[in-house]
């Protein structure tokens, strides 16, 4: 695996996340209408274990997710897999917009946990676009007096779960080929959603059918770019990147389902891509990490 430190490579593998999971934020909300989202997990994991045999067979075939560290996999993938029923759970009460802003939390404690564990530097650059990016987030969703929809606490605690996972992630990718960690996340959400997915289970339509492929392609290949990004770049460095999701979603929300798309959220996006911007025009290189 090429692991030569490369902001460029880490931001146009991060293109293909943003592109999948602005994809996969609608899909899964269309799907949700008819399927219960033990189902939809369990269909997503079953698909997309078929969808990523092509690029296991071209890795080696089968003894490419050969590990020695099935623990770190069991358990990022486990925290992934309470996080990813979260999410999917909060598209069905508040709107994808929101869900996905409320996520952006997430660079926090995937910063703190990789600056603790994992020996990344919290450089000026990457706490400037944290709090450009959180700040253009705060924008884009403020706040409304009242009370609390349930929708937003799950997407909260979605997010300190895909914080965690991320930066569990990082240290697999030290050791671990991307074909082998998105394997394992195949496998373990399969093997989570397998009794409640069936007991739920209900013949869907067509349609339900459809929704549930593309989740399952993009579920499976934007955390195959998340992945190869990491390999690019530090965690702190990524993960910033990302918050382009924010305005994108909005956007699409605004288009498909008539959330409204205001001056606040122009600037919020404004705000993040400047965060971004920040973070990728650093002069400090990226320290380049060895094998262990």
């Amino acid at each position: 695996m090429d692991r030569t430190p490369s902001k460029p490579m880490a931001a146009l593998w991060m293109a293909g996340w943003l592109a999948l999971m602005l994809i996969i934020a609608i899909a899964g909300r269309e799907a949700l209408r008819e399927l219960n989202v033990f189902q939809l997990m369990l269909m997503r994991s079953a698909i997309g274990l078929c969808l990523l045999y092509p690029l296991i067979h071209r890795s080696g075939g089968f003894s490419v997710v050969r590990t020695q560290r099935l623990p770190q996999h069991i358990a990022r993938n486990s925290i992934h897999f309470c996080a990813q029923l979260g999410w999917f759970f909060a598209l069905t009460l508040i709107p994808i917009g929101q869900v996905v802003a409320i996520e952006f939390t997430m660079p926090i404690w995937t910063a703190i946990l990789a600056a603790m564990f994992l020996g990344e530097r919290m450089t000026i650059s990457k706490f400037c676009a944290i709090v450009f990016g959180l700040v253009g987030v705060v924008m884009i969703v403020r706040p409304a007096t009242g009370e609390i929809n349930p929708g937003q606490l799950i997407a909260l605690a979605a997010a300190v779960g895909f914080g965690i996972s991320i930066a569990m992630v990082k240290s697999l990718t030290r050791t671990e080929q991307t074909v082998t960690i998105v394997f394992y996340m195949a496998a373990v959400q399969l093997a989570g959603s397998l009794l409640p997915g069936l007991y739920a289970w209900i013949w869907p339509s067509l349609t339900a059918w459809g929704w549930a492929i593309v989740v399952a392609f993009c579920g499976t290949f934007s955390h195959y770019c998340m992945t190869r990004a990491m390999l690019y770049a530090d965690a702190t460095v990524v993960v910033p990147m990302d918050f382009l999701r924010v305005p994108l979603t909005a956007m699409a929300g605004w288009l498909l389902y008539s959330e409204r798309l205001d001056a606040f959220t122009v600037f919020g996006a404004a705000l993040i891509l400047t965060g971004n911007l920040v973070n990728l025009r650093a002069s400090s290189p990226v320290p380049a990490r060895a094998a262990t």
